[in-house]
C-alpha cells in the first residue's frame, strides 16, 4: 500500500490515516473534539496530539461540551498542571471559550456540523494532489471558515487550523491520488 508519505511508518499515525483522517464526520462530539485537537497542535506535530488524544478524552470529560464550557479557575489549574496533554494556558482557556461558543451555537438552533459542513456545500471536496508539496495550508473555504468562528467567538480557529480541521473530518479529500484512501474516499 502506498499510503499518504506523511504518516510514516509509526503504527498510530497509520492507524489515523487508514482510518479516520479524510472520513466525512458529521458527529457533534467528535467534530468538537477535533477542533478542540487541531487548536492545540499549532505549533506542535499532530503525532504528538494524537499521543496525548486519550488523555484529552480524560481531561476534557469525553469532550463534553456543557461540562467544558463550565469550567473555572480550578479546571484551568487542573488543566495546567496535566502532563498527559499541552499545557498551554491559551489553548486551555481556548478550549473552554469554544465549549461555550459551541453551547451557544446550540441555542440558537444550530450545530457544529451545519456550520462546518456549509462551506463546502455539505460535500467533501475531492482534490487531486500527486504530491505533499501541492497541498495547501489554507484555503478561501478555510478562510471564510475561520472568518465566521471568529465572530461567533471560537478561539485557535485561524485558517491553517481550520483547513486542518476540514481535511480530518473530511470536508475535502486530501489524501494523494496514489494512496488507496483517495479512491476509497471519494467513492463513498
Amino acid at each position: 500500500m502506498t499510503r499518504c508519505p506523511w504518516c510514516g511508518d509509526d503504527p498510530l499515525y497509520v492507524a489515523y490515516h487508514d482510518t479516520e483522517w479524510g472520513v466525512p464526520l458529521h458527529d457533534e462530539r467528535a467534530l468538537f473534539e477535533f477542533l478542540v485537537l487541531e487548536g492545540a497542535q499549532a505549533g506542535l506535530s499532530w503525532l504528538t496530539i494524537l499521543r496525548k488524544r486519550e488523555n484529552y478524552r480524560r481531561a476534557l470529560h469525553g469532550f463534553d461540551v456543557a461540562r467544558i464550557a463550565r469550567y473555572g479557575a480550578k479546571d484551568v489549574a487542573r488543566l495546567m498542571n496535566d502532563a498527559g496533554i499541552v499545557r498551554n494556558r491559551l489553548k486551555i482557556e481556548a478550549t473552554i471559550a469554544n465549549a461555550k461558543a459551541t453551547l451557544a451555537l446550540y441555542e440558537q438552533g444550530g450545530a457544529l456540523d451545519g456550520l462546518f459542513w456549509q462551506f463546502v456545500d455539505g460535500r467533501p471536496i475531492v482534490n487531486r494532489w500527486r504530491s505533499l508539496a501541492q497541498i495547501p495550508a489554507q484555503t478561501p473555504a478555510s478562510q471564510a471558515l475561520s472568518r465566521e468562528l471568529k465572530r461567533r467567538g471560537f478561539r485557535f480557529v485561524g485558517p491553517t487550523v481550520c483547513y486542518a480541521h476540514m481535511q480530518a473530518t473530511g470536508m475535502v479529500n486530501d489524501h494523494l491520488v496514489s494512496c488507496p484512501r483517495h479512491a476509497a474516499l471519494s467513492s463513498a
